[in-house]
C-alpha cells in the first residue's frame, strides 16, 4: 500500500479516534472549528474537503521531500512512515505519524508553511498540541519539526515532551470525547501553549544582514575596554578594606550589602571630596 493509500484509509476511520491535528483544534481558540469537529466525530457532517486548499496539498506533495530532505541533512532514517499509532490505555487518542527518527525515536512532523512574518517560535507554538499529542502516543519524550518555508528555507526545529500541557491536553481531549459520546456541544478549553524551548540545531550565516554587521563592529570596539573594565572592578573589590561598607575617591563609591556583594557607582568628584572632609 501507498503512503497516500494508507493516508486515505486513516482519514476513512478519522471518527473514531482524536489524531494529532484534532487536538490542535481541541487546544485552540476557534469555537467554530471545535464544533465542527464534534460534528465530524459524531457522523453528523462530513470531513470539510480541503482538495481545493493550496497550503494544504502543498503540504501533501512536499512531505516526502521533506522527509528525505531531512534524512539528508541530519544523516538520520525516518521510520514507521504513516503508521497509525494508539495510545496504551486511552484508546480513542491516536495518531498517523509522518514517522519516527530511528537513532533517537523522535516522532517527525514534517510541516510546509508561508514565509510571511515567519517565525520557529511561532511555528512550534502553532504545532506544539499536535506535537505534545503524537509524543504521548508514540510514548517518546522528544519530537522533530521539519518544516520547509516557503522562501525556499528549510528550518528543523527539535521540541521536547512537556508533562504539564500534556496532562492539560489528555484533560481537554477526554472532555472533549465524553462530549463526542454524550451529544452535548463541547466548550473550549482555553489554555495557552507553553513557550516552546526550542533546541538550538543550526548554523546560520549572518553577512547579509546590515545590523549584524553593524552591531558586530561595536561589539569589536568595544570588547577589549570591557575586558579593562572588569578588570578593574576585580582590582577595586580586592582594594576594599573588609569593615568597610562603603568606600569612596577618585569619581568611585563602592557599596557592600549584607550578603558582601560590592557594587560600584559614580559620584561627583566635588560632592565626594566635600563629604571626606
Amino acid at each position: 500500500m501507498s503512503i497516500s493509500q494508507k493516508k486515505q484509509s486513516h482519514i476513512i476511520n478519522r471518527r473514531h479516534f482524536i489524531g494529532g491535528s484534532d487536538a490542535r483544534v481541541i487546544m485552540g481558540k476557534d469555537e467554530k472549528a471545535l464544533l465542527r469537529l464534534w460534528k465530524e466525530k459524531r457522523g453528523e457532517s462530513d470531513r470539510p474537503n480541503l482538495s481545493g486548499e493550496l497550503i494544504v496539498q502543498l503540504g501533501l506533495v512536499t512531505e516526502d521531500l521533506n522527509r528525505r530532505w531531512f534524512e539528508r541533512q541530519s544523516g538520520h532514517r525516518i521510520v514507521a512512515v504513516q503508521r497509525h499509532a494508539i495510545h496504551r490505555a486511552f484508546p480513542w487518542m491516536a495518531a498517523t505519524l509522518d514517522g519516527l527518527v530511528e537513532a533517537t525515536g523522535a516522532v517527525f512532523e514534517a510541516k510546509f508553511m508561508l514565509p510571511w512574518s515567519f517565525s520557529e517560535a511561532a511555528a512550534a507554538e502553532k504545532h506544539m498540541a499536535q506535537l505534545q499529542h503524537n509524543m504521548l502516543v508514540a510514548e517518546t519524550k522528544m519530537s522533530v519539526l521539519s518544516i520547509i518555508n516557503g522562501g525556499g528555507k528549510w528550518v528543523e526545529l527539535a521540541i521536547g515532551a512537556d508533562p504539564i500541557y500534556q496532562t492539560v491536553l489528555i484533560a481537554a481531549e477526554k472532555a472533549f470525547w465524553r462530549a463526542v459520546k454524550t451529544g452535548e456541544p463541547p466548550a473550549l478549553f482555553d489554555c495557552e501553549p507553553p513557550k516552546p524551548r526550542i533546541e538550538a540545531v543550526r548554523v546560520v550565516d549572518m553577512n547579509a544582514s546590515n545590523s549584524w554587521a553593524e552591531f558586530a563592529s561595536l561589539y569589536l570596539e568595544t570588547r577589549s575596554a570591557h575586558l579593562d573594565h572588569e578588570r578593574a572592578k576585580s582590582e577595586l573589590k580586592v582594594l576594599m578594606p573588609e569593615d568597610a561598607k562603603e568606600a569612596m575617591g577618585h569619581g568611585i563609591r563602592a557599596k557592600r550589602s549584607k550578603s558582601g556583594a560590592v557594587t560600584f557607582d559614580l559620584v561627583e568628584m566635588e560632592s565626594a571630596h566635600a563629604s571626606l572632609q
